[in-house]
């Protein structure tokens, strides 16, 4: 050994220190990369280094991104996350109901702005529809519903889940996209009868309601099995969880400056006073 490091020219202390290195157990590290671990797989893959970075820190540790890859890398851990999306710019209003939101997404308190959407999902055999509400102040999802049917009966299900949720609140302001789901007769009556005031997106401008495709985006692209789900019981169970604990609760969100929804809804009440 004192020949081989005579040619590499390296001092035989720093060999034998480097060898004790690797026989040493680090149990912080090991600690650290569990933990991460944990967070990664409660994301079901989709968490990345600055999620982590961000849950990790609301546990109490401070780890930088480039920790935190190292141990991902270490752990063998590949997060899935969604690539650059174009919108299609669209245009025209609709003829009875305003784009009153006009893209103020920045909302003062909760209750003021909701947006809601549809989308679809594979379920064994054949699609199923996805309605869902969020509250703009901290985007959080406040209704959701799953039908085989994407019809206004799906929508006003979410629609009551929402206003049942957050109080039966009045004078929001409701913001969607044309789809008949939201024009119809029926949908139209139960924002009167709720005091809703009704704004909708130009046609096919998914911009006018960015934050609902942001929701759908994430879903798809972090959690969403990618073959579907083999049957509708599996999707309405798997999308209750991700939409209303994981997304709402445990996924930091960069519009709330990497808090969850159910964070900055809290701290609000905290500043105003309310339990």
């Amino acid at each position: 050994m004192q020949v081989l490091c005579g040619l590499f020219d390296v001092p035989p202390s720093t060999y034998y220190e480097r060898e004790e290195k690797k026989r040493h157990i680090d149990v912080e590290r090991i600690r650290q990369r569990a933990v991460v671990t944990q967070l990664f797989n409660a994301s079901n893959g989709s968490a990345g280094q600055r999620t982590l970075v961000t849950q990790l820190a609301v546990l109490g540790m401070v780890l930088g991104r480039y920790k935190v890859s190292g141990l991902m890398s270490e752990a063998k851990l590949i997060s899935r996350q969604a690539g650059p999306h174009k919108y299609k710019a669209g245009g025209k209003a609709h003829s009875l109901v305003e784009n009153k939101l006009q893209r103020q997404f920045n909302v003062q308190a909760p209750n003021q702005v909701w947006c809601g959407d549809i989308t679809y999902v594979w379920t064994g055999k054949q699609w199923a529809y996805l309605a869902v509400i969020i509250d703009l102040y901290a985007r959080r999802v406040i209704g959701w519903a799953v039908s085989r049917s994407p019809d206004s009966a799906l929508t006003i299900k979410a629609l009551n889940m929402a206003y049942s949720l957050r109080g039966k609140p009045t004078g929001v302001m409701f913001h969607s996209d044309q789809g008949c789901q939201y024009s119809s007769l029926a949908y139209q009556q139960q924002l009167w009868r709720k005091r809703f005031v009704q704004s909708m997106s130009r046609r096919g401008n998914c911009w006018d309601n960015a934050p609902m495709e942001r929701v759908f985006r994430s879903y798809k692209s972090e959690w969403m099995p990618k073959e579907g789900y083999r049957n509708l019981d599996e999707a309405i169970k798997d999308i209750g969880y991700y939409l209303m604990s994981y997304y709402n609760e445990q996924r930091p969100h960069s519009y709330n400056g990497g808090l969850t929804p159910v964070q900055v809804e809290k701290r609000l009440n905290k500043l105003s006073g309310n339990s």
